[in-house]
C-alpha cells in the first residue's frame, strides 16, 4: 500500500523552541559569528569533556582544519575507511595528503585495526577512523597503533554525535574528533560542524583558520565597545559558524537524550518487524560502546532474492518512502580510481557492504504510523 505523502528520509525534528531562539537571535541584530556560537561551543565542550570546542560551517571545514594541523607534506600519507562519504577523503586531500583506504570489518563496518597496520608506510602521518553509522570504531586499537608509529588521530565523528566508547565519550578520544550537525543528522543546525581537542595549539589554530586566520575572537571587532583591530596569522578560511545556526543547535541539544530514545524505539521496532526477512540486520552494539544509532544500514541479501539494492530502494519509492545508500565505497568512484590506482577488487568487504546496503527511515521527527508505513513497504517490495 503506497503512502499518501512521500516520506522524506532524514528530516529532521524541528520544534518551536528552534524557531523561537532564531527568530530571538535575528531580532537581535548579530546573525554571524557572536555569542550564540560561544554558547554552543559551550555546551558541546560540556557534553563531550574536550578541553576544546570550535564550531564551524561544516564537518567538512573542520576535517579540512584537522588535518592541516597535521602540516602534512607532498607525498604524505592519510589511512581511512573506504566506506564513507567523500568529504572525509576529499578533506586530506585539500590539506595536502594521499587517502590511503584501509577495509572495514564486515560485521561493524568500521574500518579494521589490522587492515590499518597493513597499509602503514614510511609516508602514513595520521590515521582518520569513521564511526559508521554512529557506531563507535574499534579506539583502544586505534590509539595504539597511532601511538607505535607516532601518527595523529583525527575522528570523523559525523554520525556519533551521542557515541561512546568504554565510557569515554566520542570527542575526547582521538587527537582531535569532526562532527556534523548536517540537516540529516541526530542533531542539526542545517548547516554545521564542531572541532572537539585537548590539543590547545590545535585548537587556535583551527579557530584562526576557520575565521580568514584573523587574530583570535576578531569576530568581536563590531561589538558595542568599539571597533577593535585585528592581525592576520595566516591565509585562512571562510569556515565559521553563524549564531542563527547556532540557536538552532543550543536548543536541540537539550533534547538530544530523548531524540536518541525515540531512534531506539524505532530501531528495535525495525529489528524485530523484519527478522525473518532477506536482509542482513546492522550487528548489536558492541560491549561497553553507545551507538548513536544514526543510520539504519540493513544489507540486502542477494543470495536470497532476485532483485538488487536499487530495484529495492525503487520499489519503496514508488510506495513513497525515501532511503539512502551509505555509502557507495570510495575506491569504486572514477576519481579515486583514476587518481590513485584504485581497483574494484581492492578492498572486498567495503564493495561488499557498498552493493547490499539500504539506509532507511531513522528520525525522532518519525511517527509510530510513518514506521509502519516503512515496515509494510520494505514487507511488500520483498515479497
Amino acid at each position: 500500500m503506497k503512502r499518501s505523502e512521500f516520506l522524506v528520509f532524514g528530516r529532521p525534528a524541528i520544534e518551536e523552541a528552534e524557531i523561537e531562539a532564531v527568530a530571538r537571535t535575528m531580532r537581535s541584530g548579530w546573525l554571524g559569528t557572536g555569542p550564540r556560537v560561544a554558547e554552543f561551543e559551550d555546551t558541546f565542550r560540556g557534553y563531550t569533556g574536550a578541553e576544546h570546542a570550535l564550531a564551524l560551517n561544516s564537518c567538512t571545514a573542520g576535517l579540512h582544519l584537522a588535518l592541516l594541523c597535521l602540516e602534512l607534506e607532498p607525498g604524505d600519507e592519510v589511512i581511512t575507511t573506504p566506506l564513507t562519504f567523500c568529504a572525509t577523503a576529499n578533506a586530506i586531500i585539500h590539506a595536502g595528503g594521499r587517502p590511503v583506504f584501509a577495509d572495514v570489518e564486515p560485521g561493524s563496518m568500521n574500518i579494521d585495526p589490522a587492515r590499518i597496520e597493513a597499509a602503514l608506510s614510511a609516508r602514513t602521518r595520521a590515521i582518520v577512523p569513521v564511526h559508521f553509522a554512529g557506531r563507535p570504531c574499534d579506539m583502544d586499537a586505534i590509539m595504539a597503533i597511532g601511538k607505535r608509529h607516532d601518527l595523529r588521530v583525527i575522528e570523523d565523528a559525523a554520525h556519533a554525535i551521542e557515541s561512546a566508547y568504554k565510557g569515554r565519550k566520542i570527542g575526547a578520544i582521538g587527537d582531535a574528533t569532526v562532527f556534523s550537525f548536517y540537516v540529516t543528522k541526530n542533531i542539526v543546525t542545517g548547516e554545521g560542524g564542531m572541532v572537539t581537542t585537548n590539543r590547545q595549539a590545535w585548537a587556535e589554530r583551527i579557530k584562526v583558520l576557520g575565521l580568514h586566520g584573523m587574530g583570535k575572537d576578531a569576530w568581536k571587532r563590531y561589538q558595542d565597545e568599539g571597533f577593535r583591530h585585528y592581525d592576520v596569522l595566516y591565509p585562512g578560511f571562510k569556515y565559521n559558524m553563524m549564531d542563527i545556526q547556532a540557536a538552532i543547535g543550543i536548543e536541540q541539544m537539550k533534547r538530544i537524550v530523548a531524540y536518541r530514545a525515540r531512534r531506539q524505539a524505532i530501531w528495535n521496532r525495525y529489528n524485530e518487524a523484519f527478522a525473518g526477512l532477506p536482509l542482513i540486520l546492522p550487528a548489536a552494539p558492541e560491549p561497553d560502546t553507545v551507538h548513536a544509532l544514526h543510520l539504519y544500514t540493513p544489507l540486502l541479501d542477494l543470495a536470497r532474492v532476485n532483485i538488487t539494492r536499487d530495484e529495492l530502494q525503487r520499489r519503496l519509492h514508488e510506495r513513497n518512502i525515501g532511503t539512502g545508500v551509505h555509502f557507495t565505497a570510495l575506491h569504486l568512484y572514477s576519481y579515486y580510481r583514476n587518481t590513485f590506482g584504485y581497483k574494484p577488487g581492492d578492498f572486498p568487504h567495503a564493495r561488499f557492504v557498498s552493493e547490499r546496503t539500504l539506509s532507511l527511515p531513522l528520525s525522532a521527527r518519525l511517527t509510530d504510523a510513518d514506521v509502519q508505513d516503512v515496515i509494510d513497504a520494505v514487507r511488500s517490495s520483498l515479497s
